[in-house]
C-alpha cells in the first residue's frame, strides 16, 4: 500500500514533527495562560526534561532500532496477529488497533501505580517539581524500555496497520503533553 510505505519512509520526520508542533502549541499556551505558578525555574527543569526525552529516544532507537514501526511490519510480513489473520478493513484495523494499543497502554499506566518495583521506575515521572509540558515527556529510561516491550508484544498478538500505530504513538505523546501542560482552559471547559 503506497500509504503505508510512504510512512515507514517517513516516520521519523512524522512524528519529530508532530512532537515538536504539538509541543511548541502547549509550551505558548502555557506561556499566554497558565493555570498555576510554577516553583521551580523552568530552565533548570527544561533542559533536565528535555535533556531526558533526547535521552530515552537515543537509547530506545539504540536497542530498537526498528521500534514499534518496525514491528509491525515484521508482524505483517510474517502473517502474525489477529488483523493479519482475519481480512478486515483497512480503516476499521486501522481504528481497533489505536483503541487496542490504547488500552494496553492504559493497563501499563494502572500497573505502574500498584506494583512496587514498577512503581520505582514511574517514581520519576511524579518526582518533577513543577508540572508542565515537558513532565508529560519525563520517564525512567527502563520503563521507556519497558513500554516499548509491551508495545511489541501487543503488534505481535494484534498486527496492525503501520498507519495505526504511527497514529497511537502520535496520539500518545500530544495526549501526554496536553495532559500535563500547565495551561487554563477556556471558561465553560472542565477538565476532569
Amino acid at each position: 500500500m503506497e500509504l503505508e510505505a510512504f510512512i515507514r519512509a517517513n516516520e521519523v520526520p512524522i512524528r519529530l514533527g508532530c512532537f515538536f508542533g504539538i509541543f511548541a502549541v502547549m509550551a505558548l499556551w502555557e506561556l499566554a495562560a497558565p493555570r498555576r505558578r510554577l516553583t521551580q525555574p523552568k530552565t533548570v527543569r527544561w533542559a533536565n526534561n528535555i535533556g531526558l526525552v533526547f535521552f530515552n529516544s537515543f537509547l530506545a532507537r539504540l536497542v530498537f532500532p526498528a521500534a514499534a514501526v518496525g514491528m509491525a511490519v515484521f508482524a505483517r510480513e510474517h502473517g502474525w496477529g489477529v488483523l493479519n489473520y482475519f481480512v478486515v478493513p483497512y480503516a476499521l484495523a486501522v481504528l481497533a488497533a489505536v483503541v487496542v494499543l490504547d488500552f494496553f497502554i492504559w493497563l501499563q499506566h494502572v500497573m505502574v501505580h500498584a506494583v512496587p518495583a514498577l512503581w520505582r521506575l514511574h517514581r520519576v515521572h511524579h518526582a518533577d517539581l513543577d508540572f508542565d509540558v515537558t513532565t508529560g515527556a519525563r520517564f525512567h529510561p527502563l520503563e521507556i524500555l519497558l513500554s516499548l516491550l509491551i508495545k511489541f508484544a501487543v503488534i505481535a498478538v494484534l498486527g496492525p496497520p503501520v498507519l495505526a500505530v504511527i497514529v497511537f504513538e502520535v496520539l500518545l505523546n500530544a495526549t501526554s503533553m496536553f495532559n500535563h501542560s500547565n495551561v487554563r482552559m477556556p471558561a465553560g471547559i472542565r477538565p476532569i
